[in-house]
């Protein structure tokens, strides 16, 4: 009678991910994280305990089937795990990189009961790149129905809502205001956390589906929503995003040298102000950079601002580190390269030079109150507590709200006090039948992954409703 074999010791450890040093990562526009390759996806493929109920599955906001891709992958058949994969995900290499999974599958581990949860997005990772580098197949489409959708952006909500609707079988043509599909994606994450070709290649897998993609349309202004159903579409996803920067309302706002996060972003993504003088795209930052906020944009306006020359940068947020809303990798990336925080700490006033140009901030100091509506603790300021940092740019990454084009302009669409479209949370209908809306246009600023999950249910009901009519 032959000796059982022994369970292999389970490694509660995951396996790190290969990096860029810091003192060398702080000075390009390279991606920071490598990706693993073969030996380590492998080795951390084999930790996954492969549950019989697996609950990482219901942590996923777009419902990957996460034992049975990761299983795959273990037997090392890498085609058949990317596609499964890409059942529900259209953007995988995408999610890998920029989905918050501490929050969402990983969060739901049984590992991390033990030590480290399975490193679910570094794998969906992998295999994307796997499969990018070694050829990627498009499935059947479905017979036509003979309907049409028009998708209003081409960003993450936008761009799943049309991958899933063009495998059912409809027409789809996505109208996007900018020259490049993949709306946050390219202009809002800079080229270290997400690079350009990854994205330009997601959004081409979406196009070799069948969906058409109209760039340099702004819809609400070339033409409205009850035109687009005029002319023969049977149903409209709004997917627009929130792309209205706000501000601090505090005197000296409008000085030179204060950018929104989302003018500083734009100008280093679409146009390339890290290659200036080479392009012409100057962004003025001198030594001493302030960002005002603490969330995901803040780290990457911040990271950015470093990566043009700034020798020091601060982040000054109203709240403690415990409530920074950024993901703990990219706090953990921004304080590796040399990024300093203020912590309780808020803008009242900036002040100019004789040219116009900011050359200081005047804060306040914060305590922590009771909770808000968010659930956090409320800052309330400290009387006596002011100080003045200098400073030469400083970018504001406080949030973002709708562009309120779409719904001046669509009769009948309701909307709340804060500019965001009224939809079913299960289905995205609008208050109009045959348009549904989903993403940070419906929720307001929120994850790529949860603007991707409203995209793939709205694209469920529009299907529905397409079906019925």
């Amino acid at each position: 009678m032959s000796e059982a074999k022994p369970k292999p010791k389970l490694q509660k450890q995951s396996v790190p991910i290969p990096k860029q040093a810091p003192e060398v990562r702080r000075k390009n526009f390279n991606e920071v994280a490598l990706g693993y390759i073969e030996e380590q996806a492998l080795v951390e493929a084999n930790r996954c305990l492969q549950c019989k109920d697996p609950k990482c599955v219901t942590g996923c906001p777009v419902e990957i089937d996460i034992p049975s891709f990761i299983k795959l992958m273990r037997e090392k058949n890498f085609a058949a795990a990317i596609q499964k994969i890409k059942e529900k995900n259209c953007l995988p290499a995408i999610c890998g990189r920029v989905c918050p999974q501490e929050e969402q599958c990983q969060k739901f581990c049984l590992l991390s009961k033990v030590g480290d949860p399975v490193s679910i997005g570094r794998l969906e990772r992998f295999l994307a790149d796997w499969e990018r580098l070694s050829g990627i197949d498009v499935p059947v489409k479905a017979p036509s129905t003979g309907k049409h959708v028009a998708i209003i952006g081409a960003g993450p909500a936008g761009l799943t809502a049309a991958a899933d609707l063009v495998k059912l079988g409809h027409e789809v043509v996505i109208f996007e205001a900018l020259h490049l599909p993949g709306g946050v994606l390219i202009y809002g994450i800079p080229e270290f956390r997400l690079p350009k070709v990854i994205v330009e290649a997601e959004a081409d897998f979406v196009k070799k589906l069948g969906v058409e993609i109209r760039a340099n349309t702004l819809v609400g202004r070339t033409f409205a929503v009850p035109e687009l159903l005029e002319k023969g579409f049977d149903a409209v996803f709004i997917g627009t995003g929130a792309g209205l920067p706000q501000f601090l309302g505090v005197p000296g706002e409008n000085l030179g040298g204060i950018y929104s996060s989302n003018e500083f972003l734009i100008r280093v993504n679409l146009m390339k102000a890290y290659e200036f003088p080479n392009v012409d795209t100057p962004i003025r930052i001198g030594k001493h950079v302030a960002v005002i906020g603490g969330g995901n944009v803040a780290m990457d306006s911040a990271r950015s601002a470093l990566r043009l020359g700034a020798e020091e940068v601060c982040i000054v947020y109203r709240r403690s580190k415990e409530e920074l809303p950024a993901r703990k990798e990219e706090i953990e990336n921004a304080e590796e390269e040399g990024i300093v925080c203020k912590f309780l700490a808020t803008p009242t006033k900036f002040i100019g030079d004789e040219k116009g140009w900011v050359k200081a901030m005047e804060c306040m100091c914060m305590e922590l109150g009771p909770p808000d509506e968010s659930g956090r603790r409320r800052p309330v300021p400290v009387k006596g507590s002011e100080f003045v940092m200098d400073v030469d740019a400083v970018i504001v990454a406080i949030g973002r709200t709708p562009n309120p084009i779409i719904q001046s302009t669509t009769k009948g669409l309701e909307t709340t006090k804060w500019g965001t479209i009224v939809a079913d949370e299960q289905t995205g209908q609008t208050s109009i039948p045959s348009v549904f809306a989903g993403g940070d246009i419906v929720t307001g600023e929120a994850t790529v992954i949860s603007a991707m999950g409203a995209g793939k249910r709205a694209a469920r009901a529009i299907h529905e409703y397409l079906m019925q009519k």
